[in-house]
């Protein structure tokens, strides 16, 4: 089965001299997770929260955090003990149509993550630079893909590195942002205690536990964990969750810190002050100078927004990364994927921007956290029954106190997302021009999903005694059938007339006999030859037939048999067709030598005749 995150995997080592040592080795994971907890969809929740209901939502923070603390610690122990990912557990344990409907939800799940750091990071952008507007911000987004590849490139560790610095520095601007607004001490302890006020703040709750549990930060961590070594006994095992639980706490909390500090700074700054209509980050911005007396608490403000959407698109196109391979077992190149990660949550962002105008983003920030809210049970479920089973993690089972305590939050985090689908339903039927068709379309696809959730419920209660099949990356494995060594009759190799022809042409020998036939291919990809096929007769061609006569000529002086042929066009598909038509055993070819961007602008012609062909393929 592959490794998750297979570039990075057990890439530091945590066998340190000395226990704390050890613990630095292992921090790191969770601050890459902790910059989910306080990325730009956190704020348009925190800021709604804080101005239209004070410090009255606090406790759901607070809440919210510890839900967190308990999920990631799940996570870490999922894949210190079984050295899978969520994505890799659920697709060994779940039927494939399950596992789809998981892997979309999943997608889903990101790209309203991501879409929240795109307008995020366009709206920090344009406070900070006035001229460059939220629709050429979002548009700028893009090119941030790339720091992502150039860190990863680098390692784990520098990357972790430069999160945790983003963080610090997110913090320290809320600190003093904090200490410039002079907040209640006694209303933030009466904060704590649990009220909700109506329907809207319920809405926004939902939004601010969403915005704090994420989806995709699941599947991460349980990825992220695997990028130690360490020794696989009992004990370094225990050890190993140990230091990742002392990680998670410190990162997880440090965002609490953040997010508290916005809400606090908006209650504070706005709903003391009479201001309960402040849902735009963009708002938030200009009435701080003005509020707070200060003109430094709106820079800090912008600054902290952009690193935040910063660091956490890096980690929500890692997330996209384990998803994929996990579920699908389908391994893009790290730009593709990035790529398109963005241009999903790109897309939403623009047409929202040029219909709705920039006065949308924050009814559409707490929107995509909404979402998120929404996903939240189809990872939590089996995030929960894969910890609680006992042939699965041995010895490092939850324990029963874990065990009641993530059901309840589960069942609580469910039980209100209901609450919020019905009356968004209920509204949408009754104020819709065309209730029939909202009851026959949004409905069944709603009932679809509380079917599904279901499903993913009960069902291992009702199986978990019983052998499954096994459902890895890879089929049931079977016995070796060894066969005597095999000498193929007619060799297909492909020439380009390089330096590689000669190592492909005599390790095509190799594979042959005495009677076997070598069959040289060229294929010309001139225009003439795209256009007019096998009636393309230019300089090139009379060229290129003379080279192989030449090659034909030096074999025969060997006693080698061999045939010349030609193919017209692209090499993807002549290929192919030339070793089908001259029924070839076998296919030799010579690497290109293309790197990096040769290969973006040229293609790799491997990958497609590899697929395309029935005969075995060997590279030289």
């Amino acid at each position: 089965m592959n490794k998750s995150l297979e570039e990075v995997n057990a890439s530091v080592n945590t066998n340190k001299s000395s226990s704390f040592r050890r613990l630095l080795a292992f921090l790191g994971p969770a601050y890459m997770i902790s910059v989910g907890y306080m990325d730009p969809g956190n704020w348009a929740t925190d800021i709604a929260g804080g101005s239209k209901f004070g410090y009255n939502l606090l406790w759901v923070l607070v809440m919210s955090n510890l839900i967190a603390l308990l999920l990631q610690s799940h996570c870490a122990r999922l894949g210190i003990v079984s050295g899978k990912d969520l994505a890799q557990a659920s697709r060994e344990n779940y039927p494939r149509f399950v596992n789809l409907f998981l892997y979309i939800l999943a997608e889903i799940a990101i790209a309203a993550c991501d879409l929240a750091e795109v307008i995020g990071m366009a709206i920090g952008l344009h406070l900070l630079f006035p001229s460059v507007s939220i629709l050429m911000g979002v548009c700028i987004t893009v090119f941030d893909s790339f720091i992502l590849l150039f860190l990863l490139n680098k390692g784990i560790r520098k990357l972790e590195a430069f999160i945790i610095s983003l963080v610090l520095l997110i913090a320290a601007s809320f600190f003093i942002q904090l200490f410039i607004a002079k907040p209640n001490g006694s209303e933030i302890l009466n904060g704590l205690i649990p009220f909700i006020q109506n329907d809207e703040a319920l809405y926004i709750a939902i939004g601010i536990i969403g915005a704090t549990v994420m989806p995709h930060n699941l599947y991460l961590h349980s990825s992220l964990v695997q990028t130690r070594k360490f020794n696989r006994t009992p004990t370094g095992i225990k050890k190993a969750i140990r230091f990742n639980i002392i990680d998670s706490s410190i990162a997880l909390n440090l965002a609490l810190f953040v997010n508290a500090a916005i809400l606090i700074l908006a209650a504070t700054t706005f709903y003391n002050n009479g201001k309960h209509d402040v849902v735009e980050i963009q708002d938030a911005h200009q009435l701080l100078a003005p509020m707070l007396g200060s003109t430094l608490a709106p820079i800090l403000f912008a600054v902290a927004l952009i690193l935040a959407g910063q660091s956490s698109t890096i980690t929500g196109t890692l997330a996209g990364q384990v998803v994929m391979e996990g579920y699908l077992n389908l391994r893009l190149q790290p730009w593709i994927r990035r790529l398109l990660t963005r241009l999903i949550a790109i897309v939403p962002a623009l047409l929202v921007l040029f219909y709705l105008g920039e006065s949308a983003t924050g009814k559409l920030l707490i929107f995509s956290q909404v979402i998120l809210s929404l996903q939240l049970g189809f990872a939590i479920i089996p995030l929960i029954h894969f910890v609680s089973d006992k042939k699965k993690m041995g010895d490092f089972v939850i324990p029963l106190w874990q065990k009641i305590a993530s059901w309840i939050a589960a069942i609580t985090i469910i039980s209100l997302n209901i609450k919020l689908v019905y009356a968004e339903i209920s509204n949408l039927i009754v104020n819709s021009q065309s209730p029939v068709l909202m009851s026959f379309t949004v409905v069944p696809a709603c009932v679809f999903c509380f079917l599904m959730l279901l499903y993913i419920l009960i069902v291992p209660f009702i199986t978990k005694h019983k052998t499954t099949a096994n459902k890895g990356f890879h089929n049931e494995l079977k016995p070796l059938m060894i066969e005597p060594t095999q000498l193929f009759n007619k060799i297909a190799v492909t020439v380009d007339f390089s330096d590689s022809d000669n190592k492909a042409i005599n390790r095509a020998i190799q594979f042959g006999n005495g009677n076997s036939v070598l069959v040289l291919m060229h294929v010309l990809e001139s225009t003439n030859a795209v256009v007019y096929g096998e009636n393309a007769f230019d300089l090139e061609r009379e060229e290129d037939v003379q080279k192989l006569k030449e090659y034909q000529q030096q074999l025969a002086q060997q006693n080698i048999i061999s045939e010349i042929k030609l193919g017209f066009g692209n090499p993807k598909i002549a290929i192919p067709n030339l070793v089908l038509e001259n029924k070839c055993d076998m296919l030799v070819m010579g690497t290109h030598g293309h790197k990096t961007f040769k290969d973006i602008l040229l293609g790799t012609t491997v990958e497609t005749v590899r697929h395309n062909i029935k005969v075995p393929l060997v590279l030289v």
